[in-house]
């Protein structure tokens, strides 16, 4: 059975960190671009953060950078998402997807093309 799972998320105050993990099942998450993507109330879904399958590349949305860290740990069949200075705007559910795109060299951003697999998403709130 393909699966991604995601964990790590919950309730932190501005200024603090959280590490959302995901883990795949049933497939080889080495073969796959991974996205981390999130959604607030009201709003659209938007990439966060991606990592390629071909050459390690790495995008960042511009209100993350220098802020988050994403990694992945073939072995593992884990990608992480490293979250620092957590900020309210960040309050969303947070979401990885695997994308399979060995004919491209970097990560996608776009969450409605190419994901062929999503976790169930989890909960991230930066409040005080």
């Amino acid at each position: 059975q393909v699966q991604l799972v995601e964990s790590g998320g919950g309730l932190v105050q501005p200024g603090g960190s959280l590490q959302l993990s995901c883990v795949a099942s049933g497939f080889t998450l080495d073969d796959y671009h991974i996205g981390w993507f999130r959604q607030a109330p009201g709003k659209e879904r938007e990439a966060v953060s991606c990592i390629s399958s071909s050459d390690g590349s790495k995008y960042y949305h511009y209100s993350v950078q220098g802020r988050f860290t994403i990694s992945r740990d073939n072995a593992k069949n884990t990608v992480t998402l490293q979250m620092d200075s957590l900020k309210p705007d960040d309050t969303a559910i947070y979401y990885c997807a695997a994308d399979f795109a060995p004919y491209l060299q970097t990560c996608r951003t776009n969450p409605s093309v190419g994901y062929n697999y999503w976790g169930q998403g989890t909960q991230v709130t930066v409040s005080s």
